[in-house]
């Protein structure tokens, strides 16, 4: 760690180990105005994080931490497409994918650059022609047939982003142009669920594999070219498949026409690529104008992130309110209560987002790091979440800072309902702030309070501002890498474990060689063939 940055994180400490330094409660009787002062917004969307131990202090020093990280040299850089993706010597350009075309984005390649918006804008359209044909029949089945259902088959980054979009914007809703099934996991039950009850000839199938070799996804592939060939013959594949991938080769072995395939540039990683046509699946389902306006929204975000002072830029105020917790703190855990059934995945999408991206523990120097950097994130939607994990996060041993996550208004017409849940979201956060001491003898009713939250509100959930909120944490998660020194965009630990699968996968085929393997996973496999009455 550079000095400046050292001394940076020593003055937070610090602050924090003055009287009360740890405490929320006491910032609010001394500053009725508390809430108005700490926090910000975009439009109507609202970041309230007064619900912490940060006063002016520890927040001018959050922004001379973010100082001494050279934040804004940061931002400058991400968006003037310098490889900000250090070890694999990329740019994280994945913002030009929601760009207009005329932004004028570019990334930088080992011999030149890429105009991203055009380049993004140019794959977008030819995203949009294809919706549209297979929306108005132009392009069908082998047999003529419309197609009714869509499904995505992909894994981590090809689907978590597009199923959270993809359930937001239908849940509750009648206005889907198709149904959408997903299909990550290669457990077969899982590809039974995703074909259940439907015809083959009238299913479109996505897949998304940047490389088309993932393992898990092509043998997904391989169990949906079978059940389409087995039902339409071999030479409906070419009709019923779509591939979002950049591996021409193996698509076209695979069997799907050139006109069907799709790809992103390598400054797209896979957590940020539902803006890619990674995420056609999402207009395949709500039609293009709410895409659109999903792209629209994360641009939004993108811009306020680019061009806000760091006192008024969300991401930035979010993303320095975590370090507060993490570095100076010691909380180990973020959990995220979304009040809204719709976004029941968005902890799942957050998850990989912010733990792939920042679950590092070695510098950009190449250096272990001396300090914490991700959390553990998780979360279920409010309320249901009230009635399994809130028990620890409000009288367990270690805090967990929480956000809360509600729109004002919902798109149902029960709105004592919505007022109820609105209820429990605020009342959920001031139990946290203010705790209740116990009943003379019974100190399991005790409840310490002083537990941190933010709430973000906005007016409505929609394409737009759903767009918006994911944004929000993609950069907020930007802005904690640029603090702690890390490589936010490579994702080397995903590695290890996929190639040793592939080394123990044939050990488990009938009559093979156990292979070479420690003691504990030869004993499991041995087990595993037993079990089987395989041995």
């Amino acid at each position: 760690m550079n000095p400046t940055r050292h001394a940076a994180f020593a003055q937070l400490s610090a602050l924090a180990a003055r009287p009360n330094g740890r405490r929320i409660t006491p910032l609010y009787d001394a500053d009725p105005t508390r809430a108005a002062r700490f926090s910000a917004t975009l439009d109507d969307l609202t970041l309230d994080y007064s619900k912490s131990s940060i006063d002016d202090a520890a927040r001018d020093a959050l922004f001379a931490l973010a100082e001494a990280a050279d934040l804004d040299g940061f931002r400058r850089r991400l968006f003037a497409g310098e490889p900000v993706n250090v070890t694999e010597h990329r740019a994280a350009m994945h913002m030009a994918l929601r760009s207009p075309a005329d932004a004028g984005l570019r990334a930088a390649l080992p011999n030149g650059t890429d105009d991203a918006s055009t380049l993004a804008a140019q794959e977008r359209a030819r995203m949009r022609d294809f919706v549209a044909a297979v929306h108005t029949g132009r392009k069908t089945g082998a047999t003529g047939d419309h197609f009714t259902t869509v499904i995505n088959v992909g894994m981590g980054g090809s689907d978590l982003g597009p199923r959270v979009v993809t359930e937001a914007l239908t849940i509750g809703r009648t206005d889907a142009l198709m149904q959408a099934r997903f299909l990550a996991n290669v457990d077969g039950h899982a590809f039974n669920a995703a074909i259940k009850g439907l015809d083959p000839a009238r299913t479109l199938i996505l897949i998304a594999s940047k490389t088309f070799t993932t393992l898990e996804t092509m043998m997904n592939a391989a169990a949906m070219r079978g059940w389409i060939a087995g039902a339409l013959g071999e030479a409906a594949v070419g009709h019923h498949f779509a591939a979002l991938s950049t591996n021409l080769k193996a698509v076209a072995a695979f069997g799907i026409q050139p006109e069907h395939v799709f790809g992103f540039r390598d400054w797209v990683g896979g957590r940020y690529s539902l803006w890619s046509p990674v995420g056609l699946v999402i207009p395949l389902t709500v039609g293009w104008d709410k895409f659109q306006a999903l792209l629209d929204g994360a641009w939004a975000m993108d811009v306020h992130f680019r061009d806000a002072p760091p006192r008024e830029n969300l991401p930035v105020l979010l993303g320095l309110v975590g370090i507060w917790h993490v570095n100076v703190l010691g909380c180990a855990a973020q959990c995220v209560l979304a009040y809204d059934e719709r976004l029941r995945r968005l902890p799942a999408h957050l998850q990989q987002v912010e733990m792939e991206s920042n679950g590092k523990h070695i510098g950009l120097d190449g250096a272990y790091l001396d300090y914490d950097t991700c959390p553990v994130l998780f979360g279920e939607p409010g309320t249901s979440a009230q009635h399994s994990f809130m028990q620890m996060i409000h009288q367990g041993t270690r805090a967990v800072p929480v956000d809360f996550i509600l729109a004002a208004n919902p798109d149902h017409d029960r709105p004592e309902a919505h007022r109820a849940l609105a209820a429990n979201a605020f009342a959920q956060a001031e139990a946290l702030l203010r705790g209740r001491s116990a009943p003379a003898g019974e100190p399991y009713r005790d409840f310490p309070g002083e537990r941190p939250s933010n709430t973000i509100m906005f007016r409505r959930l929609d394409a737009f501002s759903l767009g918006r909120l994911i944004a929000l944490y993609e950069h907020k998660v930007a802005v904690q890498g640029c603090i702690w020194g890390i490589d936010s965009f490579d994702q080397w630990g995903v590695e290890l474990g996929k190639e040793l699968a592939a080394g123990v996968l044939p050990a488990l085929s009938p009559g093979a060689a156990p292979g070479a393997h420690d003691a504990s996973t030869a004993a499991l496999i041995a087990g595993f063939r037993a079990l089987r009455g395989e041995a």
